[in-house]
Order: structure tokens, then sequence, then C-alpha cells
């Protein structure tokens, strides 16, 4: 540790910390554009100038080392005269247009103009003009106002791993562009709104739509994806108008998914708002209580054994408990969440989770992807992976990986194979990455879905065990991780909403094994193979594939409509909270459930969501696990091959948005075919 003194008062920072990081850390605000805390130094911007003793003049605070006993002034004439030069040259060339800037109110410009600025300029000549560069379609330039900071060329190059974004020309010709003019491919590229301090980079889909001061906020959890990276939900009025991150380093740092920040517009498209009943082959507007006597006379003597619940990937804890207690008290065991057909060894939570831990990431020293395209299952883990590569040096950290990846993942890696088989040579290898993954103490291994949908799924984790076990990992290391895609998977997992003894899986209930089938936002299965004879109530807040099928249909509420508890791949506990009310007669899901189960005699023993909270807690517990099923299947020659959804359409919400489909047709023109 190094003692400096700023503005006298006495601080230890960290051998190598800059005078800035000392400044913050005596509580004082060192105002700047250039510098952030997860990018590299720029000190382009001088803004963040301080006064040393006995240095001849200010220097830029986020560059200079701290030295011992240092003395640090932030707050002197000459600084304050500095500071104001500095704004004043910013302020040159970039246009006065905040009354039609979305930055406007939350510009860092604007606020450190007035704070630290002079109000005044000396300079009348005519101001440069920028011609503005399409991104594509989530990112909207406005190059004029830009003041060549760079954060969006780091972030472009460090973070997110695709460096597209670059300065041509110099001096005041100095202009940030893609080079050649093309949309950004990273799923990350939301985030240039977030880190630009000026309004040069603002959100494309909801440009002119609101300004900050009107927008209030609400904490959630991203349902996009399995991370459960942390949100702010801004709505006005009714409407959601943005989504942006909110930091928590453990999760997703400060960045969020593109596919969680721009399907915003996707919340109100398409959207159920009152109960429908199919009469003679054609679906009807009813009230909630005659969709609910449609659904008492169809169970009406049908045994439990023949009724079936099936849970959606965007599901909160909240509704899957209620509905396994409502299948529970109608005498049903046929409960599934794996729509995909997933298998999991559930003998111990360590086994479906990513049991390291996302922080774990930062600590592995070797890395084995099987299975897993990481840069669109989960952005914002990605990112972590490459920062994790980055701070041990290009070719500090090994990473291997089993399966085809359909793009770079953003780090250099070692292609093992294609095919599971590839475990094989791990096991017995003694040389290249084999070498380098037995000697490793933090070893991590990221299982994907495409190895779980597969019916050798147990037979590959158990090859990723015996690879691990060949090595010798640090104590309390556990080294296999699975890598969810979808928000409820795990909760559903935890409270077991999993086949029970004689139950039948999701492929069991579709080919006429139950009478009656629930699904609980339930669409990213072949909705078709439901058999004719089989009556499906969907409960879900999106037209889409289920609802196209259901006899009966109960409109429920989104993720940004209800409070709720997520759990993410990790099994870290999150909640999340209402911003804006369903749209007509939509209620809450677990509401829903408790109504429809007094209707069906069957009523559930909660009535507030504190109960029913309660009852989760005793749902885990006595969840039973599934006896594992050991596997007779032998490792499949057959490659591993990636999902062919995309990133951009992976969910009812995605789907009915256009900022969404615009995306697909611009990046993934197969895929947003094949959704239509």
């Amino acid at each position: 540790m190094v003692k400096v003194i700023v503005d006298g008062i006495p601080v230890e920072v960290p051998a190598g910390s800059s005078a800035l990081q000392a400044c913050e850390a005596a509580g004082k605000e060192i105002p700047r554009f250039c510098y952030h805390e997860r990018l590299s130094v720029a000190g382009n911007c001088r803004m963040c100038l301080v006064q040393v003793a006995r240095a001849p003049k200010p220097v830029a605070s986020c560059g200079f080392p701290v030295g011992e006993g240092m003395q640090i002034f932030t707050d002197t004439e000459t600084v304050r005269k500095a500071r104001r030069a500095v704004m004043e040259f910013l302020l040159i060339n970039h246009p006065l247009d905040c009354p039609i800037c979305d930055q406007g109110g939350e510009c860092d410009l604007q606020d450190q103009a007035y704070g630290y600025g002079s109000g005044m300029s000396r300079y009348h000549e005519d101001k440069r003009a920028v011609t503005d560069k399409n991104l594509g379609p989530l990112v909207k330039t406005v190059m004029t106002r830009c003041i060549q900071c760079t954060r969006c060329v780091r972030f472009s190059t460090e973070v997110a791993g695709t460096p597209e974004l670059g300065g041509i020309s110099r001096g005041e010709n100095l202009e940030i562009t893609t080079y050649v003019e093309k949309a950004l491919t990273s799923e990350l590229s939301g985030n240039l709104i977030d880190i630009c301090p000026v309004g040069a980079l603002t959100s494309k889909p909801s440009a002119f739509q609101a300004r900050p001061w009107e927008l209030k906020k609400t904490d959630a959890i991203d349902v996009m994806d399995a991370v459960g990276t942390n949100i702010v939900i801004q709505a006005r009025g009714g409407e959601v108008k943005r989504i942006v991150p909110r930091i928590n380093d453990e999760v997703n740092e400060e960045w969020l998914s593109d596919k969680g920040r721009f399907s915003v517009d996707g919340l109100k498209r398409r959207r159920l708002d009152r109960p429908w009943v199919r009469v003679h082959g054609k679906l009807h507007p009813a009230s909630w209580q005659d969709a609910f006597v449609a659904i008492a006379k169809r169970l009406e003597g049908v045994p439990g054994s023949r009724i079936g619940a099936i849970v959606g990937d965007l599901c909160e804890a909240e509704s899957i408990m209620a509905l396994r207690d409502l299948m529970h008290a109608l005498g049903s065991s046929n409960l599934d969440c794996r729509q995909d057909g997933a298998q999991y060894d559930l003998t111990d939570r360590a086994n479906y989770i990513f049991a390291d831990g996302i922080t774990g990431i930062d600590e592995a020293d070797a890395v084995l992807v099987v299975g897993a395209n990481v840069r669109q299952d989960a952005p914002v883990l990605n990112a972590r992976i490459r920062k994790r590569y980055l701070s041990l040096g290009r070719g500090g950290l090994p990473i291997g990986v089993i399966g085809t990846l359909p793009s770079d993942p953003t780090w250099a890696y070692e292609p093992l194979g294609d095919d599971p088989t590839a475990l094989n040579a791990l096991m017995d290898g003694t040389e290249g990455f084999a070498a380098k993954l037995k000697a490793a103490k933090r070893p991590l291994i990221i299982v994907g879905q495409e190895v779980l949908v597969r019916e050798d799924a147990l037979a590959i984790l158990a090859g990723c065990r015996k690879v691990l076990a060949a090595g010798e990992r640090a104590e309390g290391w556990h080294g296999l991780n699975i890598l969810h895609t979808a928000a409820s998977r795990v909760a559903a997992l935890d409270l077991g909403f999993v086949p029970g003894n004689g139950g039948r899986s999701v492929r069991g209930m579709l080919s006429g094994g139950v009478d009656v089938l629930w699904l609980l936002g339930a669409d990213e299965f072949p909705v078709h193979s439901i058999s004719p004879d089989t009556f499906v109530v969907y409960q879900g807040h999106h037209g889409d594939a289920g609802a196209a099928r259901a006899d009966v249909i109960l409109p429920g509420a989104t993720y940004t409509e209800k409070e709720g508890t997520w759990v993410n791949t990790e099994g870290r506990v999150q909640r999340g909270f209402q911003a804006v009310f369903p749209p007509g007669e939509a209620k809450e899901d677990w509401k829903i459930l408790r109504a429809v189960s007094e209707v069906l005699g069957a009523t559930l023993p909660y009535d507030t969501i504190g109960a029913l909270r309660e009852r989760m807690q005793l749902g885990v517990s006595s969840a039973a696990a599934a006896p594992e099923v050991a596997s007779q299947v032998a490792l499949d020659a057959r490659p591993l091959v990636p999902a062919t959804h995309g990133y951009y359409l992976t969910n009812p919400i995605s789907r009915a948005s256009p900022t969404m489909n615009e995306c697909a047709a611009v990046y993934a023109p197969s895929a947003a075919v094949a959704a239509e």
C-alpha cells in the first residue's frame, strides 16, 4: 500500500494506483470523460487535471501513478482554471443541441460543463460537422457531438472483443468510425450508449420517446438469458420505455446484452389481454369465470395421471411453485420444465448449476468449453471470460473447445474436436491442452445446452468429471459448470418441477400421454406435436405458438409487470419488482393459479405473495431429488451442433419485438426467415 495525501487527507491505496483513484479513495470528485473504471487508460480528454506538489504544471490524474508521500490538490485556483480551459476547448465544436438530444438530462458533458465550465466561450468560429455513421439497427449516431474520448473504441476492442470502431484522420479532422460502413456485430453493442459521455451514441429504437426525468425507475432482473443480469426498468405511464443495466460486480458488472436491452418494444405487441375459450374449433373472448368453468368441466373425471404441466423459459419461481402445488393437488406428477428435453444430474444442486459461480471465471487458470456457444448463450458471461483471458496476457489462459463455434468467441482457443469423443483424448493425454488442463488448479469446464439435449448427455457429463479427476483441483473448486440459457430453469429444478415417480416428461406428454396439458408460458417446444385429443390450457403473456394451440387462454404478466424471484445459472436467488401493470384483464400468474384452484376444488394454501414465498422455501427443501440415471449410453461420435434459432428470436417477447426482428434480418437472415 502507498500513503498519499489528498487535500490534506491521508489515504492508503494499492501500489500502482493512479492519482484519480487516490482522490476517489479520499472522497473527492474528479471530473472525467475518457476515463472509465473498466477500460484501459487513454488520457486524452484532460478533464481530470489535478495539481501535484512540486510538479511544474497540472497533471492528468487518470494516468499519473501515485508515489509514497505524494501530495495532491484537487481544488486549487490553478486546477479550476485548467479545467475551465479544457471545457472551453471541448465545447468549441460541440453543438448546443441539448433540447433535441436524447442524452439531455443524463449527459456527463452537460453536467460537467455546468459544474466546472466558465459559462462563456471566446470562440466564435463555425463549428465543424461530421457525417453520421450507420452502426446498425440499435445504436444511433450524431457524430458532430463526439468529443473523441475513445470510450466506445476501447469498449469494442477490450470488453466486447469486436474491434470494429476506431479513429481516422488527425487533429480537428479526427472521426470515430467503423472504417467501412457496417453494422456492429457485438451482442453487447448497446453498452456503447451507456458509456458515451455525450449524445454521440444513443439508442436508435427509443429515440425521441422520453426524457430521463419523466421515467419511473424500477429494479428488476433480465430474463432474456440465464445470467440474471441486474437491470433498471424505466417506464412512463403504463409503458416500459427503456431497460438499462444496474451495477452488480458479482453478476454482470455494469453490462447488459442487446437482447435484454432492446427487446423492450416486444413487451406491448402481440399481447394477450383477456381470456379466450375455444368453441367449435374457434377461439372466442370470454370472462375469467367462463374460462375457469371451461377448464373445470374438462377436468371432471380426468385422473391425475392424465394431467400434465410444462413450464416455459421466462417464468418466475412463484408461479412455478403455484403450478406445482396445483398439479400435486390434482394428483399429477407429470411435470417438466425442460422444453428442450435436456438431461441433468439432479442428485446434487452443484451438478446442474454454474457451480463455481460467475466470479469463479476471474480465478480460472484453464477453461474447457463443451458444446456451448457462450457468446450468444450468455454475452455478459462471455465478456467476463474475455476479461480473464486478457488479464493473464494472450496465451496465459489456455482455452479448449469441443464442438463448433459459429462465430468468433472473442478469445483465442484451441479446437479439440467437433464431437464428445474428444474427451477421451483429454482423459488420457499428457501433452498439449490435456497437460495444461491437468496441471490447472482451478479448471473451468463449461457445458452448454448442445450437450444436455443429446441422448448421451449424462455420458458426456461423466466424461467431463473423469477429465477433472485426472488433475488436482484446489480445495472447494467444483470444476464442472452448466451454462443454462433459460431464466426459469434453475428455479424450476430447485423446486422439483420434473417428472415424479411414474410421471411423464415433455416428450411423453406430447405423444398423447395426457388428456389435459397446462402450459405456463411454454412456447419453445414443437407445439404441433401435441396430440389433437389433448385439451391445452395456455397461461402466458404473448400470442405465440402455445396460445395458437390452446383451448383456453389465460392472460398472464411479463417480467416487467410482476414482482418475482429468479434464480440464475449459478444458482443465485434474485428478485425483480413490478414496473407497470399488465394490460387489459391480464393478471399475475400465481394469482391466476390461486383463483383457478378454487374453481377446481383444489384451493392453494396461500393468499399473499409472502405466504407463497414461505411455501417456496418449504418446497425447495421438500423437492425430491430424482435418482441419478446410470447412463449406459456411450459417447456418441455425432458432432455437437450449435442451436440454429440464432440469438435475437429465442422467446415470445423477442419474437414480438420489431427491433429484434430487424436485428435478425440484418445479422442472421436465415434465422429470421425460419422464425417467420
